[in-house]
């Protein structure tokens, strides 16, 4: 290790096949040792593991869906990192859900429950902590994913604490420890909610908002987006998004053959 940090760039590149800005990045990070030792204790202190992009336990699904390119090249985890390698489903809707699709995301998460699929939630207000809490009550396992540092996590550490010694809960971060939360972290978190999960339940969106871009991202990138379909008095932008391309469900999560959606008929196929 103390060979690998006093080699120049010359010497680095060939001999561990790195690229010229990652031997440049090394060579910079020596001059931040002390202070990087530092937080790598603190973290080690609080239960929380790295995963880096080329470990065995960094999740495939993600590499898949973002290409190894726009995938996180960091995971700080902390929790059952058993949960990565299961089935997972994302629950996601608005903050200001409707009772409708408040039960919708309770339905779902207790069926994700019964099948031994993990919840991946945003732990967001609304649908997604509602979709956690039912995943957990309901004796399932759920991967939160942070738009923040796990670092300013602390009060949400202290709620899940419980769960994380029971094995049910993995907290993901893919940003600084220390990075605090804001708006823009929330949407671009949104991206690797959605990639960390084989299906995306939509229980209700807005048509604006991280519930709304994450699932246009998502059909973009053709992932597989099941939107329950809204009755024609709900306010909310579901079939709009259905009209787009995602795939439309009934308040028991069923597949929709024939639906109406502003005047038009779909059919399948």
């Amino acid at each position: 290790m103390a060979r690998f940090f006093s080699s120049d760039i010359s010497t680095l590149r060939p001999e561990f096949g790195l690229s010229a800005k990652e031997a440049q990045d090394i060579l910079q990070a020596k001059d931040n040792l002390t202070t990087n030792l530092v937080l790598a204790q603190q973290l080690l202190s609080q239960g929380v593991k790295l995963l880096p992009l080329r470990c065995s336990e960094y999740p495939a699904i993600l590499k898949r869906n973002l290409s190894l390119k726009h995938s996180p090249p960091l995971l700080y985890v902390k929790g059952n990192t058993e949960l990565l390698s299961k089935s997972k489903v994302a629950i996601v809707g608005s903050r200001r859900a409707s009772n409708r699709g408040i039960k919708f995301a309770k339905l779902m998460a207790k069926r994700c429950a019964s099948e031994d699929k993990v919840v991946v939630s945003g732990y967001a207000k609304g649908v997604d902590r509602i979709a956690l809490e039912t995943a957990l009550e309901s004796n399932g396992n759920s991967i939160v994913v942070l738009p923040q540092g796990v670092l300013t996590f602390s009060s949400g550490f202290k709620r899940l604490h419980k769960y994380i010694l029971e094995g049910q809960i993995l907290v993901v971060s893919t940003y600084l420890p220390q990075a605090g939360w804001s708006v823009g972290l929330a949407m671009e978190r949104n991206v690797y909610l959605y990639a960390l999960a084989e299906e995306i339940y939509v229980a209700e969106a807005e048509s604006k908002g991280g519930t709304w871009y994450g699932a246009i991202d998502g059909l973009k990138k053709g992932r597989k987006i099941l939107i329950r379909q809204a009755a024609p008095e709900e306010k909310c932008a579901n079939n709009e998004l259905i009209a787009k391309g995602a795939i439309a469900v009934d308040e028991l999560a069923n597949m929709v053959a024939n639906r109406v959606i502003q005047g038009w008929l779909f059919i399948p196929g």
